[in-house]
């Protein structure tokens, strides 16, 4: 094939990559970027190994241990570079409505002259000259197993090594991606820029970014630009902004949905088994749940992991919702995961991980805030994330955390013990369940089955969570994670929770029995300001209650949200909880409710363009229920 010649710059493009849409697509952001040179990744580990070395040579890696963690590295970055940006992450819709009320809006048009062609007072475009001094990387990268009916293909063109080498691990990246796009296969162009071109000479920093920072959706041709960031969501362009933002709007016109949700297996001891989907904010345990270890009362329960992030759910033919895991990896808080919290994913980090921003040991081993319940004490010296000394007594004197609340680990799904069989299966896994819930110490009780499709798309509506250090922000401040897809969701959220409820019709037209919906809430504190429910593994114990209702063996008690489970309901062996903690848990205060529903009520003013009847009328009805 023969490459075009780009100022003089060959693109080198390899005999392999046929779709001559895809090149022509290069070449252009070539001339508008100006990078010095051009890399097409295969995805191989030698090529991982390669680009992780230039890594570490540029002093962005630093090679931990090989003892203790072979194959993996820390990377720390700039100060101001650590966490989603959410203020600077626009949808650019043609329509502004179509945004919605709770994503940041700008004219497509103007958005393009900002970053891509320049302004009219003549202010150059973001983008231009962007990547000079240097590589760009043509990164091809699958979201989902290769050649599934439910995955699709994006390509990532970056100025950032660091980038490839992490989505070689988040997704399935490489050569056998051309394939699957052949001649005219379609793909998410994404590109992405650190914004830190450099100058003939100039010498490069570890952590290459800019103040100014862009994190772009193009809904309507389905393209992704970001500027600025080197950091994980705003840079690893496969996560958020194409497996949610772009693919929200994509499941919203083919009848699907992207989801910010877990996917696990519980299988009884009778071997049959169940799939759920959760949808929890970031930084309320997740992960955790995904990778659950069941205690000891629980002989003969096994819980697997697909996915714990994300999941792309299709209806099928036979009427049932099949999701599979868009991922290849896991991008994962590092903070509070431990062997007590988080066995499995502990044990999946021993060997071939990138940590950014966690702390480093005098021996060239990783450690963060959590890891003490474990060894029982915490590091007498520890060099931070910011590169500087950390000892219990600057700690105590500062306040400095050795690693950031929002440091992160990026490790391959095969690495997981709890990995299920079926998780790269490209026809997905029938969901039974969706789970939705929040970080609330107050109100929302520990699990409510919904009665109805309607009831459950309202639990997760008018879903809240406090804040944690995953957004920029103040933390501890509650607000209205609807789905937990608030930051995520590419179009107007009325229509989002109308596509839900379309979904009702779709699948009863097909017969299927429909999954259940339930609420959850690990997070209630008592009196003392500690949380009452033991969470983590124990959380078993309210799965179990879920299956036992899929299949019709648990009564539950109603009460005006749902069904929830009586004290007796619950398997409590090996556990000290008493009926008193429990009504702690699960007890609904009126008074406390008819507040919430304010708050609803002010979220449903917020959404009130498109917003679903369906939903004022739920409210209505929990309103006459409490007052009952």
């Amino acid at each position: 094939m023969n490459s075009p010649v780009i100022q003089g710059l060959n693109l080198n493009a390899p005999s392999y990559v046929k779709n001559a849409r895809l090149i022509a697509w290069v070449a252009d952001m070539v001339a508008l970027t100006k990078p010095d040179a051009i890399y097409w990744c295969d995805g191989s580990d030698e090529e991982y190994q390669r680009l992780c070395q230039q890594l570490v040579d540029a002093g962005t890696f630093r090679r931990l241990n090989p003892v203790k963690r072979p194959n993996s590295f820390l990377a720390c970055s700039d100060p101001s570079d650590v966490a989603r940006v959410e203020d600077r992450t626009y949808i650019c819709s043609e329509k502004k409505e179509n945004a919605g009320p709770t994503n940041n809006w700008m004219a497509p048009a103007e958005m393009r002259a900002l970053l891509q062609s320049g302004q009219t007072d003549g202010t150059p475009a973001l983008f231009d000259g962007c990547m000079r001094g240097r590589t760009m990387y043509v990164v091809p990268f699958s979201m989902g197993p290769l050649g599934s009916h439910i995955s699709h293909i994006g390509i990532e063109l970056t100025d950032s090594a660091y980038v490839a080498v992490n989505q070689k691990i988040m997704t399935r990246m490489g050569k056998a991606v051309y394939d699957v796009l052949g001649v005219n296969g379609a793909f998410v162009p994404c590109v992405h820029t650190v914004g830190a071109p450099l100058a003939a000479g100039q010498a490069d920093v570890k952590w290459p970014c800019n103040k100014t920072k862009y994190i772009v959706h193009y809904p309507e041709t389905r393209e992704i630009w970001s500027y600025g960031s080197g950091y994980g969501g705003n840079a690893l362009l496969g996560k958020k902004c194409f497996a949610l933002r772009i693919a929200s709007n994509m499941g919203r016109d083919q009848g699907w949905l992207a989801e910010h949700m877990l996917i696990l297996g519980v299988t009884n001891p009778e071997g049959k088994k169940y799939h759920i989907a959760a949808a929890f904010p970031s930084a309320c345990g997740k992960t955790n749940f995904s990778m659950l270890v069941p205690p000891p009362a629980f002989k003969g329960w096994k819980v697997t992991t697909i996915g714990d992030d994300i999941a792309w759910i299709k209806p099928h033919a036979d009427g049932k919702m099949y999701a599979i895991n868009p991922e290849a990896g896991y991008f994962g808080v590092a903070p509070g995961t431990n062997m007590h919290t988080n066995p499995n994913c502990m044990r999946s980090l021993d060997k071939n991980v990138i940590f950014t921003n966690v702390a480093l040991t005098d021996d060239g081993d990783v450690w963060w805030e959590g890891m003490e319940k474990d060894t029982g004490s915490v590091p007498e010296h520890l060099i931070d994330w910011q590169g500087k000394d950390w000892t219990q007594a600057i700690a105590k004197e500062t306040g400095a955390k050795a690693a950031h609340p929002n440091s992160r680990f990026t490790v391959t799904a095969l690495n997981n013990p709890a990995l299920d069989a079926e998780w790269d299966n490209p026809n997905g896994v029938a969901i039974d369940a969706f789970i939705f819930g929040g970080r609330r110490s107050t109100t929302v009780p520990l699990v409510t089955e919904a009665r109805s499709w309607m009831e459950g798309v309202y639990m997760a509506a008018t879903m809240g969570s406090e804040t944690t250090a995953a957004a920029a922000g103040q933390m501890g401040v509650v607000r209205r994670d609807p789905f937990a897809m608030l930051p995520f969701c590419g179009y107007n959220m009325s229509d989002y929770f109308q596509h839900w409820l379309d979904m009702e019709h779709k699948l009863e037209e097909s017969g299927h029995t429909l999954p259940k919906i339930y609420c959850v809430n690990w997070f209630r504190k008592g009196d003392d300001g500690k949380f009452v429910w033991p969470g983590y593994g124990e959380n078993m114990r309210v799965l179990k209650w879920m299956v036992d209702r899929i299949e019709g063996k648990a009564g539950g008690e109603d009460n005006v949200f749902g069904v929830s489970p009586s004290y007796g309901e619950l398997n409590w062996t090996g556990l000290d909880f008493t009926p008193a903690q429990f009504a702690t848990v699960t007890s609904i205060d009126k008074a406390a409710w008819l507040a919430e529903l304010k708050l609803h009520s002010e979220l449903f003013q917020q959404l009130a363009y498109h917003l679903p009847k369906e939903l004022e009328a739920t409210k209505a009805q929990i309103e006459q229920r409490l007052h009952a």
